[in-house]
């Protein structure tokens, strides 16, 4: 049965239909939200432009997926998730429109708006896991896969598109406060049509049946337990382990070249004080980029196939380096554009090949936790970064010296996926598969 065909079954579903408008709304306000900050917090006059502000704020916007979305999951299962979608779009809704009053009132750089836009985003993690965790209960059977296909993609493209309005309503309006509060205000407005579209769904009708009860603190404490359990299973199994430290290590390096690029933006290739052109620039340097990850997904099926995932992610490495050494030459427009366009590239191709090697080598009843702990890793080496790019990178966003350095730590990490990582997975002998597991690595 195609694709198409599954979703037109998919569509007749009532349930299904009314939770992806949900979704659709939900992450299209998502992207007009983090459009509105990145204009605030980055782009705004009002704002400071120099390396440690910038850095600062950007790691305050990723915390929320750091700390909490590894204990998202067993609050979701105390809590309806419908409900959830209800009341968290309502409570965004009011921290945005006040998170606007404020920019109005005191400007972007105040700790009002900070603390505003870190409970913003703390709650939009847990609307993104009651989305997913609700699915099950509105699809069932064969078609279920189908929607958990299809369902992601469209919500990224709703970011996008939300995102894009929020861009033009940055752009469009003279730069200052009333241009960020406005894009803000949008994203509110959307938000409050998010709660009204999960209204459109029954109070149980997302699950759980039984909402859990008991001792909280126990259940954050498992998850913890189960995190660290399968961080061990991981680090002994090898490769996956191995996959997901060099990830961190290309999501650490990759962040210290993102926030140099927000700094280039806007205070390099944009005038002094034309917050839109650098906005602009900006926005520019994210297509390019995801341009690069489109054509990842084109040519990493069938190269990687001929090499296999650990030289593939080796390779993507190295052109990585490359692209960091272009940069060394000129702080241009083209150059600037055609180094994110191959880093963009380089980083999907490397985690596509790194999402292989976790699924592939991890057993069933560790693989949750391992995506777990790499949703974690991939965050929190990006607030490292963001840590390194506050001490390390100038407020212009360009140095040939700090660009020379990630091209050599790069080649680096290449070398030592290349010459010294698994290629094949450990055996384990597991005498308690479910939680705890006493790990120890045995010859295959």
């Amino acid at each position: 049965m195609g694709v198409i065909t599954e979703l037109r079954q998919l569509l007749r579903l009532s349930g299904f239909r009314r939770l992806l408008t949900v979704r659709l709304v939900s992450q299209a306000a998502d992207g007009m939200f983090q459009v509105g900050l990145a204009s605030a917090w980055f782009f705004s006059p009002d704002a400071a432009g120099s390396a440690a502000a910038v850095a600062g704020r950007y790691a305050l916007m990723l915390a929320p997926f750091t700390l909490v979305g590894p204990f998202a999951g067993a609050l979701l299962d105390r809590w309806r998730r419908r409900q959830v979608l209800l009341v968290g779009n309502l409570v965004r809704a009011l921290l945005t429109l006040a998170m606007a009053a404020t920019v109005v009132a005191t400007g972007p750089d105040a700790w009002g708006v900070l603390v505003l836009g870190l409970a913003a985003l703390s709650v939009n993690r847990f609307l993104l896991a009651g989305l997913s965790a609700g699915l099950p209960n509105v699809v069932e059977g064969r078609l279920l896969l189908t929607a958990n296909s299809i369902t992601p993609t469209l919500g990224a493209g709703a970011a996008f598109l939300g995102g894009g309005v929020g861009f033009v309503v940055a752009w469009v309006l003279p730069a200052g406060r009333t241009a960020d509060a406005a894009a803000l205000a949008c994203a509110a407005v959307v938000m409050l049509l998010g709660a009204l579209a999960a209204g459109r769904l029954r109070r149980d009708q997302l699950g759980p049946l039984t909402p859990r009860r008991g001792d909280l603190r126990g259940d954050l404490a498992a998850v913890l337990r189960d995190l660290v359990a399968g961080a061990r299973y991981l680090a002994a199994r090898r490769t996956p382990g191995q996959a997901l430290a060099v990830m961190a290590a290309h999501r650490f390096l990759y962040g210290v070249v993102f926030i140099a690029s927000i700094l280039i933006a806007r205070n390099l290739l944009a005038p002094p004080g034309d917050s839109a052109a650098g906005l602009a620039t900006f926005a520019l340097i994210l297509g390019l980029t995801a341009v690069g990850g489109a054509a990842a997904v084109v040519v990493t099926p069938t190269l990687s196939r001929a090499t296999g995932p650990q030289v593939w992610i080796a390779l993507m490495l190295l052109l990585a380096a490359a692209s960091q050494l272009l940069l060394c030459t000129t702080p241009s427009r083209a150059v600037v554009l055609t180094g994110a366009g191959l880093l963009g590239l380089a980083a999907q191709a490397a985690k596509i090949a790194v999402d292989t090697i976790v699924q592939r080598d991890t057993r069933d009843d560790f693989r949750g936790r391992a995506f777990a702990l790499y949703d974690v890793l991939y965050n929190a080496a990006f607030v490292g970064a963001a840590v390194l790019a506050a001490l390390f990178v100038p407020d212009a966003g360009w140095s040939r010296p700090l660009f020379a350095a990630l091209a050599v730590a790069y080649v680096l990490v290449a070398a030592w996926v290349w010459l010294r990582a698994a290629r094949e997975p450990e055996q384990i002998v597991d005498s308690s598969p479910s939680r705890n597991p006493q790990l120890s690595p045995t010859l295959p």
